[in-house]
């Protein structure tokens, strides 16, 4: 499988190239040459088949020769040991639970993907590799746990102070070892842009291997597609047309489940459920892509004003504006309308969900389901990652899972950093 830049087509790498550089020289997003859709055997006896063979079969041609079978099947094996369950929540509406791994939100599948095929192409090489990364809440965590320890391999995580949870950013300053820590002075998008910056910064990446595990990363962004597989396997036998709707920031998640639709996956519409962080909600209506600054929220994974991963939806749907509107829609929700639909949620039903998982939950009330349709929005996090805010809101305590006590007393460690040149000079330190 060959990549290209998003930027110039003519810029071309291979898996393991696009996977350790993480973005093109050209600073463009590497994409796919070719998505070959799976043979029609596959959905129609998906029922029978487990989570490897599902995973393996979908992620195989994106990673190419690289990594041979036997490997391939091992590092999925060892990714994908938790569940993915769809519980349903009303009669036409359920909940795909994608926080059941080691940090309890759904990066942790695409981040220890990658920190394993990392990890094989770097088995016979002493260079070192700086994973350099910006979150703006799960993305830090399950990083920081995805490469934790792995050889060859030094993290750098980039979060903006003050504006993630509490138990978040235990998750990504308390670990030490090959993991460190930078908090800035700004939001998501400033940290997201230095991130950008060094990856062209010659002064840098002449002395340095960088890398990203943003979803900018193919192997940060594909495997999420896998979701949605897994999804479907369990709802196929209801008969009904799917409507995915996705708590969308950076918009890798729902970008990932548009190339799951067209390896064939029965979608018959996408919902991108945002914030108040609105740019792709505004484009829809006028066709006119106006970033502006990100603001701060209860649902603070979304708090993204330029969303990297739109550019692939985009090209996903052959950059024709029409046919991306018939196939996907976007819907902005405020933190109030967030805390009515938890406590909805909660009184009518008992589920707990989490701020991203309620925007979700409001988009597909808004996009109106019909009869026929089945609605699955993603809970992306667990709840108690915003205990204070889910406690607050739907009145109940909540109970703190194994993965999050290990961090509860354990001391957070980073260095703030207020500017470029800060981050570059710690870079060239390190």
């Amino acid at each position: 499988m060959q990549y290209y830049s998003l930027n110039d087509n003519t810029i071309k790498a291979s898996f393991s190239e696009a996977v350790i550089k993480g973005i093109a020289p050209d600073r463009g997003l590497y994409f796919p040459e070719n998505i070959t859709p799976l043979p029609q055997s596959f959905f129609d006896t998906i029922e029978n088949l487990d989570t490897i063979e599902i995973a393996y079969q979908a992620i195989q041609q994106f990673v190419g020769d690289e990594i041979p079978e036997t490997e391939l099947r091992d590092i999925l094996a060892d990714v994908l040991n938790f569940e993915f369950p769809v519980v349903e929540i009303e009669d036409n509406i359920a909940t795909l639970e994608l926080f059941h791994g080691p940090t309890m939100a759904f990066k942790d599948v695409g981040a220890r993907f990658m920190a394993r095929c990392l990890g094989y192409f770097n088995r016979n090489n002493n260079n070192q590799v700086t994973v350099l990364v910006a979150t703006s809440g799960d993305t830090g965590g399950a990083v920081a746990n995805g490469f934790l320890g792995v050889k060859g391999v030094d993290v750098v995580i980039l979060y903006p102070s003050g504006k993630v949870s509490d138990i978040q950013e235990r998750q990504l300053t308390t670990l030490g070892q090959n993991i460190t820590a930078l908090k800035i002075d700004g939001v998501f998008d400033d940290c997201q842009d230095m991130v950008k910056t060094a990856f062209l910064d010659k002064g840098i990446t002449d002395h340095k291997q960088l890398t990203s595990a943003n979803s900018i990363n193919v192997a940060r962004w594909l495997p999420q597609l896998l979701y949605f597989l897994f999804a479907y396997k369990q709802v196929k036998s209801k008969g009904k047309d799917i409507v995915f709707s996705v708590p969308s920031g950076n918009f890798g998640n729902i970008c990932a489940g548009i190339v799951a639709h067209k390896l064939g996956l029965p979608v018959k519409h996408f919902v991108a459920s945002t914030n108040i962080n609105d740019t792709v909600v505004r484009y829809l209506k006028t066709s006119d892509y106006d970033p502006q600054p990100s603001k701060a929220t209860i649902s603070n994974a979304m708090d993204v004003g330029n969303p990297s991963n739109f550019i692939r939806i985009q090209r996903l749907f052959d950059n024709n504006f029409e046919e991306l509107k018939d196939n996907f829609s976007a819907y902005s929700f405020d933190d109030g309308q967030t805390k009515d639909a938890m406590k909805k949620i909660y009184d009518q039903t008992k589920y707990i969900a989490d701020p991203h998982g309620a925007v979700g939950y409001l988009g597909l009330k808004k996009q109106e389901l019909q009869d026929n349709e089945y609605g699955i929005f993603l809970e992306t996090a667990h709840p108690v990652k915003f205990m204070d805010i889910v406690e607050e809101t739907i009145k109940t305590s909540l109970e703190i899972p194994p993965q999050i006590q290990k961090v509860m007393n354990k001391e957070k460690k980073s260095f703030s950093i207020k500017s470029y040149k800060e981050l570059k000079e710690f870079l060239l330190q390190k």
